[in-house]
């Protein structure tokens, strides 16, 4: 099953706000200033290790290179990356009338991570599935693990 994150204020916290991963001595602070959301490594690995994909699927325009750079730091490699470029590329092409800033179903995504109310008020209309984590929440992979678990075992027992 294919899984994915937004990234502003899901995975990207502010540490006034939020417990934070330790920032890796490496990584060059003046470059990479977003913090992760404590926890993060651990759920993107415990969900690789469940067999799921797991993607980025943000409507920022930070580029996949800086994306995949940052994450390494922390050891989390993505299977796919969405970005606003992409997104505006590949979904919304030359399209007129204006699509939403995300169509999860539109890269075979079944269940998108998002803290924005307007992602997920449009899952029902545009067909696909969400999952709000927008509060600090200390239990936060617990709730992402069975709602990932939820969904793949409704897949198995409906396969569309």
């Amino acid at each position: 099953m294919r899984i994915s994150f937004d990234l502003d204020d899901v995975l990207f916290v502010s540490p006034e706000r939020y417990e934070t991963e330790p920032v890796p001595r490496f990584l060059p602070k003046r470059i990479f200033q977003e913090r992760l959301r404590k926890d993060t490594p651990k759920l993107i690995h415990t969900l690789q290790e469940r067999g799921h994909e797991v993607w980025i699927y943000t409507s920022s325009f930070r580029s996949e290179r800086y994306l995949r750079a940052l994450f390494r730091a922390y050891g989390i490699r993505f299977d796919g990356i969405v970005n606003a470029t992409r997104h505006n590329r590949e979904v919304q092409r030359d399209r007129k009338d204006r699509l939403p800033q995300k169509m999860p179903n539109y890269y075979r995504i079944a269940l998108h991570i998002d803290d924005e109310k307007a992602i997920h008020d449009n899952a029902f209309r545009y067909g696909y599935r969400t999952m709000r984590v927008y509060e600090p929440d200390e239990h936060w992979v617990e709730k992402v693990l069975q709602e990932a678990d939820r969904v793949d075992h409704l897949l198995q027992k409906n396969p569309t």
